[in-house]
């Protein structure tokens, strides 16, 4: 495993992160986001095993991810199988946690009660990276800022990160941060891979700017680029794929095959498999840090793992970037007049 700092703190994470939201599985509110493809704690067990042994120690998951119940089985296999100083646990903050207002978004009183959730259902002192899943439109940004400033001087929380947003209103949160004297994010975890790249656009260049460190979610496409999808009137390879309702609406244009194919094109050449090739190419993206990976099976993990020394050439990026096609956005609410707030 290859090494680096989260942005421009001190803190030391793997290339490659564990995203923790393919373990939860069981019976899910109405209300909450279908998983039927995620593990039990018994099946993510040896997930957890084989990525401390590779040397992966940074581990992303999310309060809303099985209404809880991944933050409990990350908790609970990192307390049993690593050091608590030696590993860097990040967790997410937004999404519907109960059916009642305010058991969702970013107000002071949603925030703090959610991490003191989380720390409970992690059985850990503090989270390392504590992450506003999304924007809250109806909370002023000021208010969720101050709130979260509170959590890092408490010792609650060591850092803190924002994920998928508009550009101007993740430079809007670190300059009021700033403003006010509050404790800044450091990390964008923000939708990027080599079929959806508008990230590149202003999202990257302002993070790489400011120092901020890169840190994608669905590097792989949810799974389109490890050829888990096909084309219209095939069938899908995986449950996931087949019930992840969500991916299906990220991912369907015509360039988006062309690029895996030119993808498949690439790992056939290299002998190694689209799903390396694909994590390569993000891993030497501009600004990226440690993408988030995840997985239902231990060999597809095991498979990524590898990809963090491979070494792709300027001809083969430009090969598999050539078909790529502008996107509407995706993966995250955009600003609309009269939604404003904050």
């Amino acid at each position: 495993m290859q090494y680096t700092k989260l942005g421009k703190t001190g803190i030391t994470v793997s290339r490659l992160c564990l995203g923790c939201m393919t373990y939860g599985g069981g019976e899910q509110p109405p209300w909450a986001m279908r998983r039927d493809w995620a593990l039990g704690a018994d099946e993510a067990r040896g997930h957890f095993g084989a990525a401390l042994e590779a040397g992966v120690n940074f581990f992303d998951t999310a309060d809303v991810y099985s209404v809880g119940a991944s933050e409990e089985i990350t908790g609970r296999w990192l307390n049993e199988m690593a050091s608590r100083d030696d590993i860097v646990v990040a967790t997410k903050v937004h999404g519907a946690m109960g059916q009642g207002p305010n058991r969702r978004g970013l107000s002071r009183k949603h925030i703090i009660e959610a991490c003191e959730n989380s720390l409970r259902r992690l059985r850990m002192d503090y989270i390392d990276l504590y992450q506003i899943h999304r924007w809250d439109f109806s909370t002023p940004i000021e208010e969720t800022l101050e709130a979260l400033d509170t959590l890092v001087r408490s010792g609650k929380v060591r850092y803190l990160g924002a994920s998928s947003m508009a550009a101007w209103q993740f430079s809007k949160a670190l300059y009021t941060a700033r403003e006010h004297g509050w404790q800044r994010f450091i990390s964008m975890q923000n939708h990027y891979n080599l079929i959806y790249r508008e990230e590149e656009r202003e999202m990257i260049p302002l993070c790489v700017d400011q120092g901020v460190a890169l840190i994608p979610w669905s590097p792989l496409a949810r799974g389109f680029l490890a050829s888990k999808r096909k084309r219209e009137g095939g069938d899908a390879a995986t449950l996931r794929s087949r019930t992840d309702e969500f991916g299906k609406s990220l991912y369907r244009d015509e360039s988006d095959f062309a690029v895996a194919d030119a993808l498949e094109q690439v790992a056939q050449a290299r002998g190694v498999s689209p799903t390396q090739v694909a994590c390569a190419w993000i891993l030497q993206a501009p600004g990226v840090t440690s993408p988030i990976i995840g997985a239902t099976k231990l060999a597809q993990l095991e498979e990524l793992f590898a990809s963090v020394d491979l070494k792709l050439t300027a001809e083969e990026v430009a090969l598999m970037e050539k078909p790529y096609r502008p996107h509407p956005i995706l993966g995250h609410e955009q600003p609309r007049a009269g939604r404003m707030a904050g």
